[in-house]
């Protein structure tokens, strides 16, 4: 766009004007020839001499260049607006959906190995759903496996919770053998443990070698808490350890962090972790467990 002012030249003066006139992109010579001569190239079309209309040009002018470090600005926001919800998102999966877990000890070959990572399916038991005989948990031991004054701060569990510390050593991972109201004997003649009656057969699970028990007991799971044992039984300090204690060794419900379902690494042992079949033939024979 171009305005009705004649271009002027470098010294302020307009220039001439009429059928003489050069045409805007000419060279206009300053008057004068003693003080030399001096060329400047009118504005193209678009813009008049002053800048009153168009954006700088689009050959790389100051504003092009203004706009490119804006946009640049612009960008470097909203990446770290992504990572700030990505890190908010992770924490709240980690703290409330499934969280990863590392296995210490061999007290659960030869299903889990020492280093084995585990994901922990935290919503398992969610909505009034409780732990199945057969499952993998992990669960918090103080009150059961451990005394209470074990405990750690409020403000430590919150950050384990949220998987900004470890889970400490007051975290186990066990089977499920027993529910509330279950009757648990070892050993029968046949060396097996009983659960209400039932033999179990625990061939699919058991450390190849190891005996179901080497502590005989006959115990009935009060309601609301679960009999744990590991795979390694002669390696696992768990229920059975704990029979004289105030509790008997059983591990309250509400202390059961989640399912254990998937083996995530190393990726050459990857896995998920189903609940044993041998598990089906205790269905239906008491237990509070056959309510849920």
């Amino acid at each position: 766009m171009s305005t009705h002012e004649p271009p002027a030249d470098r010294d302020g003066s307009p220039a001439p004007t009429g059928a003489d006139s050069p045409p805007r992109s000419a060279a206009v010579s300053a008057p004068g020839a003693a003080t030399g001569t001096a060329t400047v190239t009118a504005p193209a079309s678009g813009t008049d001499s002053e800048g009153a209309e168009g954006p700088a040009g689009e050959d790389g002018s100051e504003d092009a260049g203004d706009d490119g470090h804006g946009g640049g600005r612009r960008w470097s926001r909203d990446l770290l607006w992504i990572a700030a919800v990505c890190v908010v998102v992770l924490l709240l999966v980690n703290a409330f959906v499934v969280r990863p877990f590392a296995v210490p000890s061999g007290s659960m070959e030869g299903t889990l190995r020492p280093g084995d990572r585990v994901l922990v399916n935290q919503l398992a038991y969610a909505f009034g759903k409780h732990p199945q005989r057969g499952d993998v948990v992990v669960f918090d031991g103080i009150g059961s496996f451990l005394p209470y004054q074990d405990e750690p701060s409020g403000l430590k569990r919150l950050l384990a919770g949220a998987g900004l510390a470890p889970a400490g050593d007051t975290v186990y991972v066990k089977r499920v053998i027993g529910v509330g109201g279950d009757r648990i004997t070892c050993c029968g003649t046949d060396g097996r443990l009983s659960v209400n009656g039932v033999p179990l057969d625990e061939s699919a699970y058991l450390l190849p070698g190891d005996a179901p028990s080497a502590v005989p007991f006959d115990i009935v799971v009060p309601d609301g808490k679960l009999w744990m044992m590991g795979d390694h039984r002669s390696a696992s300090r768990d229920s059975r350890d704990h029979l004289g204690e105030p509790g008997g060794g059983a591990v309250p419900e509400d202390k059961v962090i989640g399912r254990a379902d998937w083996v995530m690494f190393p990726l050459g042992r990857a896995t998920s972790l189903d609940r044993p079949a041998a598990f089906a033939a205790i269905e239906g024979t008491g237990g509070h467990g056959e309510q849920r």
